[in-house]
């Protein structure tokens, strides 16, 4: 069983067991508990529900793992011939969820 949920703008394939790595959830304590109610698809053993534009009643339970950075991706700007050129670095701040289980 699986769901397509979505969780701070983002969609993501939630299944019972599995990490996730979304953006940092600041109100999000570790160990604590959150729900996710926008379901946009529900997939039980072959049975599929597609909501319109939300599955009515279906929600995703998840527990706060940890807070942490993702890897350092590098940003560079050239114009060439100009002597133009430009690094700039970015980590984003990320919080994993485990998934407990997906209510249908």
């Amino acid at each position: 069983m699986y769901a397509i949920v979505e969780i701070l703008g983002q969609q993501f394939k939630a299944e019972a067991g599995k990490k996730l790595f979304i953006h940092r959830m600041a109100e999000a304590e570790r160990g604590s508990e959150v729900e996710f109610d926008k379901v946009l698809l529900v997939d039980n053993d072959g049975q599929i529900s597609v909501g319109a534009p939300v599955v009515e009643g279906a929600k995703v339970v998840c527990e706060v793992v940890s807070h942490l950075r993702g890897d350092k991706v590098l940003v560079f700007h050239k114009k060439r011939r100009k002597g133009y050129r430009k690094l700039n670095g970015h980590r984003q701040d990320l919080t994993e969820i485990k998934v407990k289980e997906i209510v249908a």
